[in-house]
């Protein structure tokens, strides 16, 4: 089967991660595999696996922006000259194109939901766009999807993302974490983590009150943030007005997240909107404490008090309390990080991912 996948970018972050893990294993089964994007950092990864990128000039947010109508010519070229059988589109933008390709082509069309959305856009009221098939990332956006966006059940099938686990967890030898912390100045303190783009759905403004907390309570702590976005500079600022600049540290966005998970002592997930989170089930595979906003899709990984501890949106205090009860209670923490990563390796594996996503392109392809 010659499947061709379609996304707005591949800049690192959660769609993009599946989007590059969902190419990768589609090769190694024996699919020809295509991406089509308008770029990012990790087409680099996409070369390295020899999986072909077709550029598209598709970086907007409207669906019915111009540069749609011109990828389409492009796309349908590509689909006729290349044996297209099945487009898989992972974005609200791709998802329209992905529409309109499909009835133009002929060819089998699904779709990814990674989060929640509005059934205001137009391109959801003209066409729907869900495709033959959607997967849904987590329980609560196939609950979305059928009760708040009017998918019909029968097409929607429940898909968690799945994380490769053999990647995270190989261990890192104690002289790089060694060298690692050394370079960040955190030498032997306790560190509290986040992997995840700095925007404001990612609730760090509420993780930086309860540092301030937990600071009075463990002077020593650190906080490690590794990500880019455009909450960057107000974090920074706000890390200065709360006096906690000094035991913050902001890392870029990288894909070689297992080495700062490495070191981290408590892994915090605290979004206020999430279909799932793909940096927390990372996270678990490599044996880290978790805590996270008891919200979205989060309550699929997290059962509280035996995975990871769940903490209501938006409360400082239940943040900074959580936090402090892991790494004062070395028992807690490591029954959480076991169970969390027995957890990820029995129900998020990427190898379970690919086997279901398999199984939808083939019924696709029947209809």
């Amino acid at each position: 089967m010659r499947i061709l996948i379609l996304t707005t970018h591949l800049d690192i972050g959660g769609v993009s991660s599946y989007t590059i893990n969902l190419a990768k294993g589609l090769k190694k089964k024996g699919f020809s595999v295509y991406v089509a994007s308008s770029g990012g950092e990790l087409v680099k990864t996409l070369e390295e696996n020899g999986i072909p990128h077709i550029f598209l000039n598709i970086k907007t947010k409207f669906e019915f922006h111009p540069k749609v109508f011109f990828a389409l010519f492009k796309l349908l070229m590509f689909i006729n000259e290349n044996k297209i059988d099945l487009v898989h589109a992972q974005t609200r933008v791709t998802q329209v194109a992905a529409y309109l390709l499909s009835r133009l082509s002929k060819v089998a069309y699904v779709s990814t939901c990674h989060g929640f959305f509005k059934n205001t856009r137009i391109g959801r009221k003209i066409f729907g766009s869900w495709g033959d098939y959607v997967i849904a990332i987590s329980d609560a956006v196939k609950d979305h999807l059928v009760k708040d966006l009017n998918v019909k059940k029968d097409k929607v099938f429940l898909i968690y993302n799945g994380v490769d686990t053999r990647a995270f967890s190989g261990r890192v030898g104690d002289e790089e974490k060694n060298i690692l912390r050394h370079s960040l100045g955190f030498e032997k303190s306790p560190i509290i983590g986040s992997v995840s783009r700095l925007s404001p759905v990612k609730g760090l403004r509420h993780l930086f009150f309860a540092m301030k907390d937990i600071l009075r309570e463990i002077p020593e702590a650190r906080l490690l943030l590794v990500g880019e976005g455009p909450s960057k500079e107000y974090l920074m600022e706000l890390a200065k007005n709360l006096d906690i600049e000094n035991s913050v540290f902001f890392a870029l966005s990288t894909t070689n997240t297992q080495r700062f998970l490495s070191i981290i002592d408590v892994f915090v997930f605290y979004s206020l909107e999430e279909g799932l989170g793909l940096s927390l089930l990372e996270a678990l595979a490599s044996g880290k404490p978790c805590v996270a906003s008891s919200i979205g899709g989060v309550s699929s990984i997290i059962e509280d008090g035996v995975t990871g501890i769940l903490v209501p949106p938006k409360d400082t205090h239940a943040l900074k309390e959580a936090v402090i009860k892991i790494l004062k209670d070395k028992k807690l923490s490591h029954s959480l990080a076991e169970k969390g990563r027995r957890l990820v390796k029995n129900k998020f594996s990427l190898d379970q991912m690919l086997e279901r996503v398999v199984e939808v392109y083939e019924r696709a392809s029947r209809k």
